[in-house]
């Protein structure tokens, strides 16, 4: 239990503080609003640092993929897994929340004053315009704004892959931008422990403002997140082991994949489930070297659950703010704009989840100040996202056994492993 709690302290601590600043927003209701300044305090650090998080992280990383092999390896396993799986974890969210309003405020105009008219609705361009308008900009000055996020994450990844053609006269760039990036999460650790009294306030001043509501928003969004992971997790991995290794397959997928399970909702970290996922990975029957090549690579590369989590936080925002998504354009966005997101996660360990975030505000066309509340949703969210990013890997792996094994495969295995007994 005692590690439990150290496991969660951080989430607890930022739960109970937006606790206690809705219960005072509701009592104190407009007075509350003496202490928006002190969230607006922790939205501004946060804004401060996403430009220069953005470019030393993402240029860091692209800048050390210097060998052919892991590059390769990381090429697949993106195009393999993410693109299949998260895709198809993307499409679930969206058609299980589609018909969910997660917050269903009952004025959307106060809202948006609010935050100062959050949705930018302005001239509507084609989708090669406004393509062209989001991935770059005129001047390396409109870089440096969070309002061109995705062509600054496009420059990034430009200017690092520089740095790898570079050679060796690079290498002294490539080590400073790695020190950078270092500092930058340090930089972001100690913004975070004043997250508790932002988030408090920054929630005491949005309930006192708006009303209840919202906060009932963020616990119907807890519980909806939590039983679509559940059927997710219950529908896909079980046609995944299935289409795998047949209905063998599917029993010992069920069979083995308890500890891990239960190893990513205790610590909360996908990183600190490995060694166990593996364990249960092998344990199904997948052979050693796919099981230690998928787990540990599906760690940064193949998150469901975030993918899933990208979804509720634009649909989130969509109910808050009275988006209309009528058209098949406005849907696409939001499925595009969601992978993109989760991407951005997997891409950069340390910050990812900030990025990803502005991502999904700049380009659904919200107002920055809707940051804090996002930051909440990924906070509620996260122990069942790490539940379906953990168990979600040892599924991939059975399905890349399968295209590399063949169709015999499980019971090759199982075989070998009686024999070996």
């Amino acid at each position: 239990m005692k590690k439990i709690i150290k496991n969660y302290k951080s989430t607890l601590i930022l739960l109970g503080s937006v606790l206690i600043g809705a219960i005072c927003g509701l009592i104190f209701k407009e007075k509350a609003e003496i202490v928006k300044p002190l969230g607006d305090l922790f939205l501004n650090l946060l804004l401060v640092i996403i430009v220069p998080l953005i470019f030393f992280t993402i240029t860091s990383s692209i800048s050390k993929m210097n060998e052919k092999k892991r590059l390769s390896k990381i090429l697949v396993s993106t195009i393999i897994m993410f693109l299949i799986t998260s895709v198809v974890a993307v499409l679930f969210g969206f058609a299980t929340t589609a018909a969910v309003d997660l917050v269903n405020p009952k004025d959307t105009n106060a809202i948006k004053e609010v935050f100062d008219n959050s949705i930018d609705e302005g001239v509507e361009l084609n989708i090669l315009e406004r393509t062209v308008s989001v991935l770059s900009t005129d001047s390396f000055i409109n870089l440096l704004s969070t309002n061109n996020l995705v062509a600054l994450i496009v420059m990034s990844v430009l200017f690092g892959i520089a740095i790898n053609k570079a050679g060796d006269k690079g290498k002294k760039v490539a080590e400073l931008f790695d020190q950078f990036s270092e500092v930058m999460y340090k930089l972001i650790e100690i913004i975070m422990y004043y997250a508790p009294i932002g988030l408090g306030c920054y929630f005491a001043s949005l309930v006192g403002t708006l009303g209840g509501t919202i906060a009932v928003g963020f616990l119907k969004t807890f519980v909806v997140y939590t039983v679509v992971c559940l059927l997710f997790m219950a529908i896909f991995y079980s046609f995944y082991a299935f289409i795998s290794a047949g209905k063998a397959g599917v029993k010992a997928f069920w069979k083995n994949i308890i500890p891990s399970a239960l190893t990513s909702i205790g610590t909360c970290s996908s990183a600190a489930s490995v060694p166990v996922n593996i364990e249960c990975t092998k344990k199904i029957g997948v052979p050693n070297d796919i099981a230690e090549t998928t787990v540990s690579l599906g760690t940064s590369f193949h998150k469901d659950g975030s993918c899933i989590g990208s979804v509720f936080k634009i649909m989130f925002l969509v109910c808050l703010f009275g988006t209309s998504l009528s058209s098949f354009g406005s849907v696409a966005q939001v499925l595009g704009v969601a992978l993109l997101a989760t991407l951005l996660v997997t891409a950069v360990p340390i910050g990812g989840g900030t990025i990803s975030e502005m991502l999904i505000i700049t380009m659904m066309g919200y107002n920055v100040a809707a940051l804090p509340i996002l930051t909440i949703v990924a906070t509620i969210i996260d122990a069942p996202a790490t539940l379906l990013n953990v168990v979600g890997d040892s599924a991939s792996a059975m399905m890349v056994t399968r295209l590399v094994e063949g169709k015999g495969w499980f019971k090759k295995e199982n075989n070998t492993k009686k024999q070996s007994k």
